[in-house]
C-alpha cells in the first residue's frame, strides 16, 4: 500500500483498518486470513490501549447466560447485535481465546475470564498471530478523513500521509477514555460525508448527586454494599438490580449504578432528573423491618438503635439522614419504608470521557446489513462507534469482537461482488 497512492492497484487487494481496538483487530484477523493485505492504523503509540486498561482488574471476556438473555442485554439493538452474535457469540469467543492459548473459566456470577485474569497475554498472542499472517501495524497515524480523490488522509510524526485501499474498516471507538484513543474525533468527518451519527452519550457511567457537605466530606470514597436498587420507567416498568455502589464527591458510581445507567440517563434527558430507589436492608421484608424498628429504644441513641435493630450504620446511616425527615426518623413505619426505598435523586450523568463506554454513534439506518456505509461504498464500520450500548459483564467486548468479524465478512462480500476480476477471496476461518 503506497503512501502516496490515491487508489489501490494490483492483484493483491489492500484493506485499511482504522482503529486498533478489539473490533479493528478482529476485522484484520478475518481479512488477513482471507488472503488480503491488511494494514491497521491507530492514532496512539500502540494498539488496544483501552482493552489493556479495562483488563487490569481481571479481563471479563463474556458471559455464559442463555442466548436469549444474553442478547436482551443490548436493549433496542438486540436484533442488530444478535445477528453478529449468531456468527460469533460467547461460545465462539471462548474457542477463539483457546486457539490463542488462553484458557478461560467461568466465575460464580457467570462471567468468563482468562485464567491469568489479564488482558496482556491474550493481546500478545493475538498480535503475534496477526503479524504472522502479514498484518501491518501503523501507529501514531491519526485519521483525518479523505482527500478529493478518495485516498485516506493521516497525520503522522513525519507529516501528512495519504493511503489508498480497496476497502476500509472504521473501528474508531466511541467517545469515552479519550486519552486512550476513543475521542469521537471521527464524528464530524463522517457527518461531513452525509453519514447520520447519533450524539455520543455516556454509558456505564456515574451520576451527579447534590450531597450535603457533611456526607461529601465524611463519606466520599465509601462503598455501599449489600443493597438493591429499583428504577421505574415512565411506562411503569420496574428494573431491579442487586449489588453495591461507591459514594463519590460528585455523586455515585459502581457496578450497580452502571447496570442501570442507560434508563437513568434517558430519564434525566427527558425529565431533568431521575430517582433511583435504594433498598438499604434487602435481606429484611418491610413488615419485619418495621417490627424490629418499633422495638422500644430505651436509652439507646437512634444510631445504636438503627445499628442493633436494622443493621444500618456508617455510610448507610449517612444516606438515611440525607433523605429522611425528623418525622420519618421518629416513626418506625415511615423509617422502615424509607430504608426499603431511599429516593436517591440523580441530577446528571458524569461527563462522557469518564464513562466506561458510550451510547450513540453511526446510525444503523446509515448502514446496510453488511455494516457498509450507504453513503460511502467500500467503507465499513465496527465496534463501539456504532449506535448500540450494553452493560458491563463481557457484553461490550463480545459485541465489539463480533461486529469486527461481521464488518470483515461484509468487506469480503463487497469485494467479491464488485471486483470479481481481481480474484476470489479465500474462505473465512
Amino acid at each position: 500500500m503506497a503512501a502516496t497512492d490515491s487508489a489501490a492497484t494490483g492483484p493483491v487487494r489492500s484493506i485499511a483498518v482504522i482503529g486498533g481496538g478489539p473490533a479493528g483487530l478482529m476485522a484484520a484477523e478475518v481479512l488477513s486470513s482471507a488472503g488480503l493485505h491488511v494494514e491497521v492504523f491507530d492514532a496512539m503509540p500502540s494498539v488496544a490501549r483501552k482493552f489493556l486498561l479495562a483488563g487490569r482488574g481481571g479481563l471479563n471476556l463474556t458471559h455464559v447466560e442463555a442466548p436469549d438473555i444474553f442478547v436482551s442485554r443490548y436493549g433496542t439493538r438486540r436484533t442488530e447485535v444478535g445477528a453478529w452474535l449468531d456468527e460469533f457469540g460467547p461460545r465462539q469467543l471462548r474457542d477463539w481465546a483457546q486457539e490463542l492459548g488462553i484458557a478461560t473459566f467461568t466465575g460464580s456470577s457467570g462471567r468468563v475470564f482468562p485464567h491469568e485474569m489479564k488482558a496482556a497475554p491474550l493481546l500478545r498472542a493475538w498480535l503475534h498471530r496477526l503479524r504472522a499472517a502479514g498484518v501491518m501495524f501503523r501507529v501514531r497515524h491519526r485519521w483525518l478523513g479523505w482527500d478529493g480523490e478518495g485516498a485516506l488522509r493521516f497525520a503522522t510524526p513525519a507529516g501528512g500521509k495519504k493511503v489508498g485501499a480497496h476497502a476500509t474498516v472504521l473501528a474508531l471507538g466511541g467517545g469515552s477514555w479519550a486519552r486512550l484513543g476513543s475521542d469521537g474525533a471521527w464524528v464530524p468527518l463522517l457527518a461531513a460525508r452525509g453519514v447520520t451519527v447519533q450524539s455520543l452519550r455516556p454509558a456505564n457511567c456515574g451520576f451527579d448527586v447534590a450531597w450535603s457537605e457533611h456526607l461529601r466530606q465524611r463519606f466520599a470514597g465509601a462503598p455501599v454494599k449489600n443493597l438493591s436498587a429499583s428504577f421505574m420507567a415512565p411506562d411503569g416498568s420496574v428494573t431491579r438490580q442487586d449489588g453495591e455502589f461507591l459514594v463519590t464527591e460528585q455523586g455515585v458510581e459502581g457496578n450497580l449504578i452502571y447496570a442501570l445507567s442507560a434508563p437513568l440517563r434517558d430519564r434525566i434527558e427527558t425529565a431533568g432528573s431521575a430517582t433511583l430507589h435504594i433498598d438499604l436492608a434487602p435481606e429484611r421484608e418491610l413488615q419485619r423491618l418495621t417490627k424490629d424498628l418499633a422495638h422500644p429504644r430505651g436509652r439507646d441513641s437512634l444510631a445504636n438503635h438503627l445499628r442493633r435493630r436494622a443493621g444500618i450504620s456508617g455510610v448507610k446511616a449517612a444516606l438515611l439522614h440525607e433523605y429522611a425527615t425528623p418525622d420519618d426518623l421518629a416513626t418506625p413505619a415511615r423509617l422502615a419504608a424509607i430504608l426499603k426505598a431511599l429516593p436517591l435523586r440523580l441530577d446528571s450523568p458524569r461527563p462522557l470521557d469518564e464513562a466506561i463506554s458510550s451510547a450513540g454513534g453511526v446510525d444503523f439506518a446509515a448502514l446496510d446489513d453488511k455494516l457498509m456505509l450507504r453513503a460511502l461504498p467500500g467503507t465499513f464500520c465496527a465496534g463501539e462507534m456504532l449506535d448500540w450500548e450494553a452493560p458491563t459483564g463481557g457484553y461490550l467486548l463480545t459485541a465489539c469482537l463480533a461486529s469486527g468479524r461481521a464488518a470483515a465478512r461484509g468487506v469480503l462480500h463487497w469485494l467479491d461482488r464488485m471486483q470479481p476480476a481481481m480474484g476470489q477471496p479465500q474462505p473465512v476461518r
